[in-house]
């Protein structure tokens, strides 16, 4: 099971990035787990310098910005392949 957080504080962006994270996860069918982190002590154990960010099994793949349906689907077949 994949686990997916996506860091922030609840802002727009924020929220996009989690529907996206979400959407993704139902149209792939994948057996994952998608976390919202919104404490800035959470947030900061990342060593994010802006959100939103994203964490894939407790990697860093994106920050700052709002990432693409593909590029998050890519990322999460990544992360599929190293478990």
């Amino acid at each position: 099971m994949l686990t997916i957080k996506v860091l922030g504080s609840g802002c727009a962006n924020c929220k996009r990035v989690e529907q996206i994270a979400n959407k993704v996860v139902d149209e792939m069918a994948l057996e994952a787990e998608v976390i919202k982190v919104t404490d800035y002590a959470g947030i900061m154990a990342y060593n994010l310098l802006s959100t939103p960010g994203l964490v894939v099994n407790e990697k860093v793949v994106c920050s700052g910005r709002i990432p693409t349906q593909a590029e998050l689907t890519t990322w999460l077949v990544d992360a599929l392949e190293t478990t």
